[in-house]
């Protein structure tokens, strides 16, 4: 599959959102340029063209947050993961691009879902000290959505924020835990085939967006309203969800 300047048209404000997001609003927004560059190419082709930006990125925001992180949080979550990721590759390997493109949409479509509980008050997370055994399931499960969809965000988000941490604590240490599961990543992605001559090239012709995308999320950590920047997030995830499941239904 060529990638045709339509899709640079589209891809460039997707990976500079990503930036973003991984720069100065933890790892959760990252997961809407999955389901918008799946709407252009095969679903699989960009979980894979999007791993290399995410560690590329993943190197920019551990410089920005290094130390600030919590250490127990990222050691039980990254521990969970493992075993997540592995059922990740599993599905993989009997999943056809419809498969994916249902599962990526649900997933977008449950995230928006989950935070539209959250603004109107039906689920409220409350500080809670910290549990490992709950941050090993957070790690599992974010594994998973990880592997599949680049959408470890949610059930690592819950885990954290139950412990009241204050927002660069929370932005560390999702920077961190986020470098681990990539990591886990690459390896299976390139047994399955994931990674393509074609995404690599695209992936070379992105890092530098990638790269001002971070520098900018970071930046942006202190200037922007939270608020503005997730709604039109969700805006995005809700529509673009509808749509893959739609197509994978179809």
């Amino acid at each position: 599959m060529a990638f045709d300047p339509f899709f640079y048209a589209l891809a460039v404000p997707v990976v500079i959102f990503m930036g973003i997001s991984k720069g100065g609003f933890g790892d959760v927004a990252t997961f809407a340029a999955t389901p918008i560059l799946a709407l252009a190419i095969d679903p699989g082709l960009a979980l894979g063209l999007v791993l290399p930006l995410l560690m590329v990125m993943d190197v920019g925001a551990l410089r920005a947050y290094r130390g600030r992180w919590h250490g127990p949080s990222v050691r039980v979550l990254v521990l969970g993961a493992v075993p997540g990721v592995g059922l990740g590759l599993m599905f993989f390997t009997v999943a056809d691009p419809d498969h994916l493109r249902l599962a990526i949409g649900a997933l977008a479509l449950a995230y928006v879902g989950w935070q539209a509980a959250r603004a109107l008050g039906w689920v409220t997370i409350r500080p809670r000290p910290f549990d490992a055994r709950k941050g090993v399931a957070a790690g599992a499960t974010g594994g998973f959505t990880s592997f599949v969809a680049h959408a470890g965000g949610p059930p690592v988000a819950m885990f954290l924020l139950g412990q009241g941490m204050d927002k660069t604590t929370y932005q560390a240490t999702s920077v961190a835990t986020f470098a681990a599961f990539n990591l886990f990543k690459l390896v299976p992605y390139a047994m399955l085939g994931i990674f393509t001559a074609e995404t690599l090239v695209a992936d070379l012709v992105l890092m530098p967006v990638a790269a001002a995308g971070i520098w900018l999320g970071v930046k942006a950590h202190r200037l922007v309203p939270e608020r503005a920047f997730f709604a039109v997030t969700f805006l995005f995830l809700a529509a673009t969800g509808a749509r893959l499941v739609w197509l994978g239904m179809a």
